[in-house]
């Protein structure tokens, strides 16, 4: 049977050279014969009769994949059949200077919309992107929606394909995903993040490998945040080994306290107090050194650990409180990011007024941390409920990287939020830019229109600090302060920071 089947396999590979690539051969033959007729017979007759055939050929349907795309109920398609077709094109090109690639979208937040409207519309808005994928390429193109919201596009191999032309094709279907889709009444803005290999560009001319690598472009494009396009780069595949090293590794980190948080303050411009301290995860690795979360965080996300990172980073972060006020230190408040998953835990509220209780702190000693992005997408009534049940209880919400996303200022008042955080990017150059000092400064004033508190992140110099105090900022964030730290580093810092603070060494609305 393994004969009969490579037998076959070599059959098959053999039926599918172009007679044209043994031209070169046909043409030395017949200048070793020395006969001139055959050689003008081979090198200008043998050419136009297979351009005629090509023609021919031209004029009967291309062979295709077996792979139907029905313009109404679409289905996903399994992954075998999707590497089928990724097989039948990379086969017609194996033995020729043809080239294609694997393209992937995955729509950005997707389970939001199949919360919010239900897995029945869901279906019908990937259907319809799908149409819209499918009307965009050509007719020998390959589209094909792969489970959940994912989608794979091939395009039909050319002679020349590179990088650029397939960033420019990544783009043009990121459009067509971002055009206006209405669902129920209600026009949807979605993006797509993308992740593409060059059939040239894997390790081997296989289709496995190529998917894999577009795998591993997808996963660094989702890591950049949303609408992100990636192209794969063997750097990626390094990466992508080192993942699935630390994934092995992540139950272990949480058990044992390596990952945990480290604590960066946040001082009162007008008293130069600290006001409180952000908990930041940290993987303290015990071969590796010290781990960002930008490495760690998809893997804890595709392991479904987030709710135990959660837990972790809170016990830690309200024993540290405990901590400081038997040291003499007096913090306000601790920090504490929580992700949309844990803000769509129905038990969320009962699970922090039980920490807090537990650990006999008042409950404004606590702020819970969400991303602007959890406000902007408008999220479900469970994520709603959860902060404003913590808002009642008494925890602070802030909105961290404002300014950055489409937030209403309805939503600002449906999620409760207490204070927002300018994100890091409007700040970088204030102290040069008078028209970034205006945008800081009208942000600041629509934030005391609205009664809440402004912290700013990201502040690296004297020069920064000093004018968001100028500008009204009460608070401020970032490594012109402090970088993130244990939290036994954190007590000889406030020792030190308290002393020069009393002896009138700093003034944060001065540049020295």
């Amino acid at each position: 049977m393994a004969q009969d089947r490579a037998r076959n396999r070599l059959l098959r590979g053999l039926a599918r050279f172009r007679l044209l690539s043994f031209l070169p051969l046909f043409i030395v033959a017949a200048y070793w014969i020395q006969d001139e007729a055959i050689l003008f017979v081979v090198s200008f007759m043998f050419p136009l009769l297979m351009a005629f055939q090509e023609i021919a050929t031209g004029m009967t349907p291309r062979a295709r994949p077996a792979v139907d795309h029905p313009k109404t109920a679409h289905r996903p398609i399994d992954r075998a059949s999707m590497m089928a077709a990724l097989d039948h094109f990379l086969t017609a090109s194996r033995y020729s200077r043809l080239q294609t690639a694997v393209v992937l979208l995955d729509i950005d937040r997707f389970s939001t919309i199949n919360d919010r409207f239900g897995n029945r519309a869901g279906d019908e808005i990937l259907s319809e992107i799908e149409t819209r994928l499918l009307n965009a390429m050509r007719t020998d193109d390959i589209v094909l929606r792969l489970g959940g919201n994912r989608f794979v596009v091939i395009p039909r191999p050319v002679l020349r394909l590179d990088g650029e032309q397939i960033l420019l094709l990544a783009d043009r279907l990121k459009k067509i995903v971002t055009a206006p889709i209405t669902s129920q009444q209600i026009t949807l803005h979605l993006t797509a993040s993308v992740g593409t290999c060059l059939s040239t560009r894997a390790t081997h001319r296989e289709a496995e490998a190529i998917f894999t690598a577009a795998e591993q472009a997808l996963v660094e494009a989702k890591r950049a945040g949303t609408n992100a396009t990636r192209t794969f780069t063997p750097k990626m595949r390094q990466r992508a080994k080192n993942m699935r090293s630390f994934a092995k590794e992540i139950d272990a980190a949480l058990a044992t306290a390596q990952i945990r948080p480290w604590f960066q303050p946040q001082i009162c411009t007008e008293t130069g107090e600290v006001a409180g301290f952000e908990a930041l995860a940290r993987w303290e690795h015990p071969s590796r050194g010290l781990v960002l979360p930008d490495t760690f965080m998809p893997i804890i996300e595709a392991a479904g650990q987030t709710d135990r990172l959660s837990h972790v980073m809170l016990n830690a972060a309200l024993s540290a409180m405990q901590s400081w006020e038997r040291a003499g230190f007096r913090i306000p408040s601790v920090a504490v990011n929580f992700s949309l998953e844990d803000l769509r835990n129905p038990k969320l509220v009962e699970k922090i007024k039980w920490e807090v209780d537990r650990f006999n702190l008042p409950p404004s000693r606590l702020s819970v941390e969400i991303l602007e992005d959890v406000v902007s997408s408008g999220a479900d009534d469970i994520v709603v409920r959860n902060l404003q049940g913590l808002a009642a209880f008494g925890v602070g919400i802030d909105l961290d990287d404002f300014g950055t996303g489409q937030t209403a200022i309805a939503n600002i008042r449906r999620f409760a939020v207490s204070r927002v955080k300018i994100d890091r990017s409007l700040v970088s150059g204030i102290d040069q830019d008078p028209d970034q000092q205006a945008v800081i400064a009208a942000i600041l004033g629509l934030v005391e229109t609205l009664g809440l508190e402004a912290l700013t992140e990201g502040v690296e110099t004297a020069e920064e600090r000093a004018i968001l105090a100028s500008l009204g900022c009460r608070y401020v964030q970032g490594f012109g302060i402090a970088r993130a730290m244990p939290l036994e580093d954190s007590f000889a810092w406030l020792t030190d920071y308290g002393e020069r603070l009393s002896r009138g060494r700093i003034d944060l609305r001065k540049t020295g």
